[in-house]
Protein backbone atom coordinates (compact mmCIF):
# COMPACT_ATOMS: atom_id res chain seq x y z
CA UNK A 1 0.00 0.00 0.00
CA UNK A 2 2.51 2.19 0.91
CA UNK A 3 3.99 1.51 -2.20
CA UNK A 4 1.57 2.38 -4.09
CA UNK A 5 0.50 5.48 -2.66
CA UNK A 6 4.46 6.57 -3.30
CA UNK A 7 3.59 5.87 -7.10
CA UNK A 8 0.51 7.92 -7.26
CA UNK A 9 2.50 10.85 -5.82
CA UNK A 10 4.97 10.54 -8.15
CA UNK A 11 2.78 10.16 -10.65
CA UNK A 12 0.31 13.05 -9.81
CA UNK A 13 3.76 15.25 -10.42
CA UNK A 14 5.62 13.59 -13.58
CA UNK A 15 1.83 15.03 -15.08
CA UNK A 16 1.49 18.42 -13.33
CA UNK A 17 5.42 18.76 -15.01
CA UNK A 18 3.91 17.56 -17.82
CA UNK A 19 1.51 20.50 -18.19
CA UNK A 20 3.96 23.21 -17.81
CA UNK A 21 2.97 23.35 -13.79
CA UNK A 22 6.43 23.72 -12.71
CA UNK A 23 8.15 25.89 -15.11
CA UNK A 24 9.78 28.46 -13.54
CA UNK A 25 8.79 31.28 -16.40
CA UNK A 26 5.08 30.90 -15.50
CA UNK A 27 5.12 30.41 -11.88
CA UNK A 28 2.69 33.17 -9.98
CA UNK A 29 0.98 33.74 -13.40
CA UNK A 30 -2.44 32.28 -12.25
CA UNK A 31 -4.51 30.41 -14.99
CA UNK A 32 -2.00 29.15 -16.85
CA UNK A 33 -0.36 27.62 -13.70
CA UNK A 34 -4.17 26.63 -11.82
CA UNK A 35 -5.13 25.26 -15.47
CA UNK A 36 -1.68 23.19 -15.46
CA UNK A 37 -2.07 21.87 -12.05
CA UNK A 38 -6.31 21.27 -12.88
CA UNK A 39 -5.47 19.35 -15.79
CA UNK A 40 -2.62 17.21 -14.49
CA UNK A 41 -4.56 16.46 -11.42
CA UNK A 42 -7.47 15.41 -13.47
CA UNK A 43 -5.69 13.35 -15.72
CA UNK A 44 -4.00 11.49 -12.56
CA UNK A 45 -7.63 11.09 -10.76
CA UNK A 46 -8.62 9.38 -13.90
CA UNK A 47 -5.88 7.17 -14.32
CA UNK A 48 -5.84 5.79 -10.58
CA UNK A 49 -9.74 5.50 -11.01
CA UNK A 50 -8.97 3.17 -14.11
CA UNK A 51 -6.12 1.27 -12.49
CA UNK A 52 -8.63 0.98 -9.42
CA UNK A 53 -11.24 -0.92 -11.29
CA UNK A 54 -8.59 -2.65 -13.85
CA UNK A 55 -7.09 -4.34 -10.74
CA UNK A 56 -10.30 -5.17 -9.07
CA UNK A 57 -8.81 -3.15 -6.16
CA UNK A 58 -11.97 -2.67 -3.59
CA UNK A 59 -12.49 0.84 -1.90
CA UNK A 60 -15.42 1.86 0.20
CA UNK A 61 -18.18 3.64 -1.63
CA UNK A 62 -17.15 6.68 -3.37
CA UNK A 63 -14.45 7.26 -0.67
CA UNK A 64 -11.67 6.73 -3.40
CA UNK A 65 -13.37 9.34 -6.35
CA UNK A 66 -13.90 11.30 -2.94
CA UNK A 67 -10.00 11.52 -2.00
CA UNK A 68 -8.81 11.95 -5.51
CA UNK A 69 -11.45 15.04 -6.00
CA UNK A 70 -9.76 15.93 -2.38
CA UNK A 71 -6.50 16.02 -3.30
CA UNK A 72 -6.68 17.95 -6.52
CA UNK A 73 -8.25 20.77 -4.53
CA UNK A 74 -6.19 21.10 -1.88
CA UNK A 75 -3.31 20.76 -4.68
CA UNK A 76 -5.15 24.14 -6.42
CA UNK A 77 -5.81 25.97 -2.78
CA UNK A 78 -1.91 25.60 -2.06
CA UNK A 79 -1.19 26.94 -5.11
CA UNK A 80 -3.81 29.57 -4.52
CA UNK A 81 -1.65 30.71 -1.87
CA UNK A 82 1.83 30.10 -2.79
CA UNK A 83 0.74 32.30 -5.90
CA UNK A 84 0.39 35.26 -3.34
CA UNK A 85 3.35 34.94 -1.39
CA UNK A 86 5.39 34.68 -4.25
CA UNK A 87 4.07 38.14 -5.79
CA UNK A 88 3.95 39.45 -2.43
CA UNK A 89 7.82 38.70 -2.53
CA UNK A 90 8.43 40.16 -5.81
CA UNK A 91 6.93 43.43 -5.05
CA UNK A 92 9.71 43.63 -2.49
CA UNK A 93 12.04 42.65 -4.97
CA UNK A 94 12.43 39.35 -4.45
CA UNK A 95 12.40 35.79 -6.90
CA UNK A 96 12.25 38.32 -10.17
CA UNK A 97 13.71 37.51 -13.67
CA UNK A 98 15.68 40.58 -14.58
CA UNK A 99 14.79 41.47 -17.80
CA UNK A 100 16.80 43.11 -21.22
CA UNK A 101 14.17 45.26 -23.10
CA UNK A 102 15.06 45.91 -26.66
CA UNK A 103 13.41 47.64 -29.30
CA UNK A 104 13.08 51.03 -31.39
CA UNK A 105 12.89 54.36 -29.80
CA UNK A 106 8.97 54.70 -30.65
CA UNK A 107 8.17 51.75 -29.08
CA UNK A 108 9.81 50.82 -26.10
CA UNK A 109 8.08 53.19 -23.31
CA UNK A 110 4.60 51.19 -24.76
CA UNK A 111 6.63 47.81 -24.04
CA UNK A 112 7.82 48.82 -20.81
CA UNK A 113 4.44 49.86 -19.43
CA UNK A 114 2.90 47.13 -21.49
CA UNK A 115 4.98 44.62 -19.23
CA UNK A 116 2.92 45.14 -16.12
CA UNK A 117 3.17 45.43 -12.69
CA UNK A 118 6.67 43.42 -11.04
CA UNK A 119 4.62 40.99 -9.62
CA UNK A 120 4.18 39.30 -12.73
CA UNK A 121 7.92 37.93 -12.56
CA UNK A 122 9.55 40.29 -14.92
CA UNK A 123 11.98 42.98 -13.75
CA UNK A 124 13.13 45.46 -16.06
CA UNK A 125 17.48 46.30 -15.55
CA UNK A 126 17.71 47.78 -19.33
CA UNK A 127 17.22 48.86 -22.63
CA UNK A 128 18.66 48.43 -25.63
CA UNK A 129 17.81 50.94 -28.56
CA UNK A 130 19.12 53.46 -31.11
CA UNK A 131 18.44 56.66 -29.02
CA UNK A 132 18.95 58.48 -25.38
CA UNK A 133 20.85 57.25 -22.82
CA UNK A 134 17.89 56.45 -20.67
CA UNK A 135 14.46 55.31 -20.98
CA UNK A 136 11.69 55.44 -17.96
CA UNK A 137 14.49 55.45 -15.75
CA UNK A 138 16.16 52.64 -17.14
CA UNK A 139 19.98 52.68 -18.86
CA UNK A 140 19.94 51.98 -22.28
CA UNK A 141 22.76 49.60 -22.66
CA UNK A 142 23.03 49.48 -26.56
CA UNK A 143 21.70 49.10 -29.40
CA UNK A 144 19.30 45.92 -30.60
CA UNK A 145 22.34 44.61 -32.46
CA UNK A 146 24.42 44.33 -29.37
CA UNK A 147 21.55 42.85 -27.21
CA UNK A 148 22.78 39.24 -26.98
CA UNK A 149 25.81 40.53 -25.33
CA UNK A 150 24.28 42.93 -23.05
CA UNK A 151 21.62 40.30 -21.76
CA UNK A 152 24.94 38.39 -20.61
CA UNK A 153 26.66 41.69 -19.19
CA UNK A 154 23.87 42.72 -17.11
CA UNK A 155 22.73 39.01 -16.05
CA UNK A 156 19.05 39.06 -17.78
CA UNK A 157 17.43 35.86 -17.81
CA UNK A 158 15.16 37.00 -20.68
CA UNK A 159 14.66 39.26 -23.23
CA UNK A 160 11.69 41.04 -24.09
CA UNK A 161 11.91 42.23 -27.87
CA UNK A 162 9.26 44.23 -29.78
CA UNK A 163 8.02 42.76 -33.02
CA UNK A 164 8.61 46.26 -34.84
CA UNK A 165 12.59 45.05 -34.63
CA UNK A 166 11.57 43.24 -38.18
CA UNK A 167 11.92 39.18 -39.30
CA UNK A 168 15.17 39.47 -39.66
CA UNK A 169 16.31 41.22 -36.94
CA UNK A 170 14.58 39.23 -34.60
CA UNK A 171 15.98 35.81 -36.35
CA UNK A 172 19.54 36.91 -35.55
CA UNK A 173 18.79 38.25 -32.15
CA UNK A 174 17.37 34.63 -31.18
CA UNK A 175 20.46 32.85 -32.72
CA UNK A 176 22.70 34.79 -30.77
CA UNK A 177 20.83 33.93 -27.16
CA UNK A 178 20.91 30.49 -28.35
CA UNK A 179 22.65 28.61 -25.59
CA UNK A 180 22.97 31.17 -23.27
CA UNK A 181 20.10 30.42 -20.77
CA UNK A 182 17.84 33.15 -21.61
CA UNK A 183 14.27 33.11 -22.58
CA UNK A 184 13.39 35.43 -25.75
CA UNK A 185 10.09 36.92 -25.94
CA UNK A 186 8.64 38.97 -28.73
CA UNK A 187 5.70 41.61 -27.86
CA UNK A 188 3.00 41.90 -31.05
CA UNK A 189 1.96 45.30 -31.87
CA UNK A 190 -1.07 44.52 -30.62
CA UNK A 191 -2.83 46.68 -27.31
CA UNK A 192 -4.76 45.13 -24.26
CA UNK A 193 -5.04 41.62 -26.00
CA UNK A 194 -5.15 39.21 -23.09
CA UNK A 195 -3.58 35.51 -23.82
CA UNK A 196 -6.37 33.58 -23.81
CA UNK A 197 -7.53 35.57 -26.90
CA UNK A 198 -4.45 34.34 -28.83
CA UNK A 199 -3.21 31.11 -30.14
CA UNK A 200 -0.23 30.49 -32.59
CA UNK A 201 -1.51 28.92 -35.95
CA UNK A 202 1.40 27.22 -38.13
CA UNK A 203 0.52 28.57 -41.65
CA UNK A 204 2.91 27.47 -44.78
CA UNK A 205 6.77 28.13 -43.07
CA UNK A 206 6.09 31.08 -40.76
CA UNK A 207 3.62 31.26 -37.43
CA UNK A 208 0.59 33.52 -37.46
CA UNK A 209 -1.52 35.24 -34.13
CA UNK A 210 -4.60 34.28 -34.79
CA UNK A 211 -6.73 36.65 -32.06
CA UNK A 212 -10.30 35.70 -30.79
CA UNK A 213 -12.64 38.94 -31.62
CA UNK A 214 -15.93 37.82 -30.89
CA UNK A 215 -17.16 36.43 -27.29
CA UNK A 216 -18.14 32.69 -27.88
CA UNK A 217 -22.12 32.74 -27.36
CA UNK A 218 -21.87 29.85 -24.45
CA UNK A 219 -19.45 31.94 -23.27
CA UNK A 220 -21.88 34.63 -22.37
CA UNK A 221 -24.70 32.21 -21.27
CA UNK A 222 -22.52 30.86 -18.58
CA UNK A 223 -22.09 34.13 -17.26
CA UNK A 224 -25.64 35.10 -17.58
CA UNK A 225 -26.84 32.36 -15.88
CA UNK A 226 -23.71 32.82 -13.33
CA UNK A 227 -24.84 36.25 -12.38
CA UNK A 228 -28.11 35.84 -11.65
CA UNK A 229 -27.58 32.66 -9.45
CA UNK A 230 -24.75 34.35 -7.91
CA UNK A 231 -26.41 37.54 -7.78
CA UNK A 232 -29.57 35.48 -5.90
CA UNK A 233 -27.38 33.64 -4.01
CA UNK A 234 -25.20 36.92 -2.14
CA UNK A 235 -28.44 39.14 -2.18
CA UNK A 236 -29.97 36.95 0.53
CA UNK A 237 -26.63 36.75 2.10
CA UNK A 238 -26.64 40.72 2.22
CA UNK A 239 -29.56 41.00 3.82
CA UNK A 240 -27.36 40.43 6.86
CA UNK A 241 -25.94 43.94 6.13
CA UNK A 242 -28.39 45.41 3.80
CA UNK A 243 -31.10 45.26 6.54
CA UNK A 244 -30.01 47.14 9.83
CA UNK A 245 -27.99 49.72 7.02
CA UNK A 246 -31.50 50.46 5.61
CA UNK A 247 -32.80 50.62 8.54
CA UNK A 248 -29.85 53.78 9.77
CA UNK A 249 -30.51 55.39 6.64
CA UNK A 250 -34.76 55.78 7.74
CA UNK A 251 -33.50 56.73 11.16
CA UNK A 252 -31.01 59.31 10.39
CA UNK A 253 -32.35 61.36 7.54
CA UNK A 254 -35.41 61.68 5.96
CA UNK A 255 -36.46 60.49 2.81
CA UNK A 256 -36.43 57.18 1.24
CA UNK A 257 -34.16 54.29 2.40
CA UNK A 258 -33.32 53.69 -1.70
CA UNK A 259 -31.70 55.85 -4.17
CA UNK A 260 -32.78 55.22 -7.77
CA UNK A 261 -31.35 56.67 -10.60
CA UNK A 262 -31.10 56.07 -14.39
CA UNK A 263 -27.86 54.82 -15.90
CA UNK A 264 -27.22 52.84 -19.10
CA UNK A 265 -26.78 49.62 -19.47
CA UNK A 266 -26.12 46.60 -22.27
CA UNK A 267 -25.93 48.38 -25.98
CA UNK A 268 -26.86 51.93 -24.48
CA UNK A 269 -29.79 51.04 -22.84
CA UNK A 270 -31.20 53.05 -20.01
CA UNK A 271 -32.35 50.80 -16.66
CA UNK A 272 -33.14 52.06 -13.17
CA UNK A 273 -30.11 51.40 -11.19
CA UNK A 274 -30.55 50.66 -6.95
CA UNK A 275 -28.63 52.13 -4.47
CA UNK A 276 -28.99 52.59 -0.34
CA UNK A 277 -29.58 56.52 -0.18
CA UNK A 278 -26.09 57.81 0.83
CA UNK A 279 -26.88 61.55 0.23
CA UNK A 280 -29.20 64.24 1.46
CA UNK A 281 -33.01 64.75 -0.47
CA UNK A 282 -31.71 67.46 -2.26
CA UNK A 283 -28.64 66.15 -3.63
CA UNK A 284 -29.37 66.29 -7.47
CA UNK A 285 -30.40 70.11 -7.37
CA UNK A 286 -27.25 70.79 -5.35
CA UNK A 287 -24.78 69.08 -8.07
CA UNK A 288 -24.56 72.48 -10.40
CA UNK A 289 -22.96 74.68 -7.61
CA UNK A 290 -20.48 71.64 -6.63
CA UNK A 291 -19.21 71.33 -10.29
CA UNK A 292 -15.77 73.48 -10.19
CA UNK A 293 -14.87 71.84 -6.67
CA UNK A 294 -14.68 68.08 -8.68
CA UNK A 295 -12.16 65.93 -7.28
CA UNK A 296 -12.75 63.51 -9.88
CA UNK A 297 -11.32 62.63 -13.19
CA UNK A 298 -12.99 65.46 -15.15
CA UNK A 299 -15.65 63.70 -16.79
CA UNK A 300 -16.78 61.52 -13.30
CA UNK A 301 -17.94 63.85 -10.41
CA UNK A 302 -16.55 62.86 -7.24
CA UNK A 303 -15.48 64.88 -4.25
CA UNK A 304 -13.76 63.93 -1.14
CA UNK A 305 -16.02 65.70 1.14
CA UNK A 306 -19.13 66.15 -0.52
CA UNK A 307 -21.24 67.86 2.03
CA UNK A 308 -24.51 66.40 0.72
CA UNK A 309 -23.28 62.94 2.21
CA UNK A 310 -24.66 61.96 5.08
CA UNK A 311 -22.71 60.80 8.11
CA UNK A 312 -24.00 57.61 7.83
CA UNK A 313 -23.67 57.78 4.28
CA UNK A 314 -20.28 58.58 4.59
CA UNK A 315 -19.43 55.10 6.30
CA UNK A 316 -21.89 53.05 3.36
CA UNK A 317 -19.90 54.47 0.99
CA UNK A 318 -16.32 53.75 2.66
CA UNK A 319 -17.28 50.11 2.30
CA UNK A 320 -19.16 50.09 -0.40
CA UNK A 321 -22.32 49.06 1.47
CA UNK A 322 -24.75 51.50 -0.42
CA UNK A 323 -23.65 49.56 -3.38
CA UNK A 324 -25.32 46.90 -2.17
CA UNK A 325 -28.87 46.73 -3.64
CA UNK A 326 -27.61 46.55 -7.18
CA UNK A 327 -27.64 42.67 -6.62
CA UNK A 328 -31.25 43.45 -7.63
CA UNK A 329 -29.84 44.83 -10.57
CA UNK A 330 -28.08 41.69 -11.61
CA UNK A 331 -30.72 39.20 -10.78
CA UNK A 332 -32.89 40.88 -13.00
CA UNK A 333 -30.45 40.95 -15.49
CA UNK A 334 -29.70 44.60 -16.07
CA UNK A 335 -26.42 44.15 -14.78
CA UNK A 336 -23.45 41.70 -13.81
CA UNK A 337 -20.96 40.93 -10.89
CA UNK A 338 -18.30 42.01 -12.98
CA UNK A 339 -18.20 44.62 -15.34
CA UNK A 340 -17.52 48.45 -15.91
CA UNK A 341 -19.02 50.49 -13.88
CA UNK A 342 -22.79 52.12 -15.24
CA UNK A 343 -22.23 55.35 -16.53
CA UNK A 344 -25.25 58.06 -16.36
CA UNK A 345 -26.79 58.95 -19.82
CA UNK A 346 -25.10 62.72 -19.68
CA UNK A 347 -21.37 60.85 -19.37
CA UNK A 348 -22.54 58.50 -22.30
CA UNK A 349 -23.78 61.04 -24.75
CA UNK A 350 -19.89 62.52 -24.30
CA UNK A 351 -18.32 59.25 -25.74
CA UNK A 352 -16.38 58.80 -28.80
CA UNK A 353 -16.56 56.08 -30.66
CA UNK A 354 -13.42 54.21 -29.10
CA UNK A 355 -14.94 54.66 -25.38
CA UNK A 356 -18.70 53.85 -26.06
CA UNK A 357 -16.76 50.46 -26.63
CA UNK A 358 -17.74 50.19 -22.69
CA UNK A 359 -21.24 49.56 -23.65
CA UNK A 360 -20.81 46.17 -25.42
CA UNK A 361 -21.24 44.13 -22.23
CA UNK A 362 -23.21 44.52 -19.36
CA UNK A 363 -22.04 47.13 -16.37
CA UNK A 364 -20.69 45.27 -13.05
CA UNK A 365 -21.16 45.72 -9.21
CA UNK A 366 -17.40 45.10 -9.72
CA UNK A 367 -14.48 45.35 -12.53
CA UNK A 368 -11.05 46.44 -13.08
CA UNK A 369 -11.91 50.32 -12.14
CA UNK A 370 -13.25 49.11 -8.50
CA UNK A 371 -10.14 47.13 -7.94
CA UNK A 372 -7.55 49.28 -9.12
CA UNK A 373 -8.49 52.17 -7.42
CA UNK A 374 -11.64 53.74 -7.90
CA UNK A 375 -11.96 57.19 -7.84
CA UNK A 376 -8.40 57.96 -7.22
CA UNK A 377 -7.63 57.08 -11.21
CA UNK A 378 -8.03 59.36 -14.16
CA UNK A 379 -10.26 59.06 -16.93
CA UNK A 380 -7.87 57.93 -19.16
CA UNK A 381 -6.81 54.99 -16.58
CA UNK A 382 -10.61 54.29 -15.84
CA UNK A 383 -11.40 53.96 -19.49
CA UNK A 384 -7.80 51.55 -20.31
CA UNK A 385 -8.83 49.81 -17.58
CA UNK A 386 -12.98 48.98 -18.65
CA UNK A 387 -11.54 48.35 -22.25
CA UNK A 388 -8.74 45.79 -21.57
CA UNK A 389 -12.31 44.09 -19.83
CA UNK A 390 -14.56 44.35 -22.66
CA UNK A 391 -11.85 42.91 -25.27
CA UNK A 392 -10.21 40.04 -22.88
CA UNK A 393 -13.25 39.13 -19.76
CA UNK A 394 -13.10 35.35 -19.27
CA UNK A 395 -14.81 33.62 -16.54
CA UNK A 396 -11.53 33.40 -14.65
CA UNK A 397 -10.87 36.81 -14.99
CA UNK A 398 -14.22 37.56 -13.62
CA UNK A 399 -13.26 35.18 -10.48
CA UNK A 400 -10.39 37.09 -9.74
CA UNK A 401 -11.53 40.17 -9.33
CA UNK A 402 -14.32 39.03 -7.04
CA UNK A 403 -11.42 37.52 -5.14
CA UNK A 404 -9.86 41.24 -5.03
CA UNK A 405 -12.73 43.17 -4.73
CA UNK A 406 -12.96 42.24 -0.92
CA UNK A 407 -9.60 43.69 -0.23
CA UNK A 408 -10.39 46.62 -1.99
CA UNK A 409 -14.11 47.26 -0.12
CA UNK A 410 -12.06 46.40 3.36
CA UNK A 411 -9.05 48.79 2.21
CA UNK A 412 -11.64 51.37 1.44
CA UNK A 413 -9.59 52.69 -1.60
CA UNK A 414 -10.90 55.45 -3.85
CA UNK A 415 -13.81 55.06 -2.33
CA UNK A 416 -15.43 58.60 -1.28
Amino acid sequence: GAALAAAAGVALVALVAAHRGYDRRVAGQGPGELRAVARGGTAWAAAVLALAVATGTKAPGPTLPAALAAAVVLLLAVRAVERAVLRRRRRQGRLTRPTLVVGPPEHVEELLAALGPVEDGLDPVGVCTTAGAEVEGLPVHGTPDTAAAVAAAVGAEAVVASAALGADQLRRLSWALAGRGVELLVAPHLLEVGAARVEVRPVGATALLAVRVDVPRARRLVKDAADRVGGALLLLAAMVVLLPAGLAVRLTSPGPVLYRQTRIGLGGRPFTMYKLRSMTTDADRRLAELTDRSDGNGTLFKMRQDPRVTPVGRVLRKYSIDELPQLLNVVRGEMSLVGPRPPLPAETATYDDVVRRRLLVKPGLTGLWQVSGRSDLDWEQSVRLDLRYVDNWSVPMDLAILGRTAGAVLGARGAY
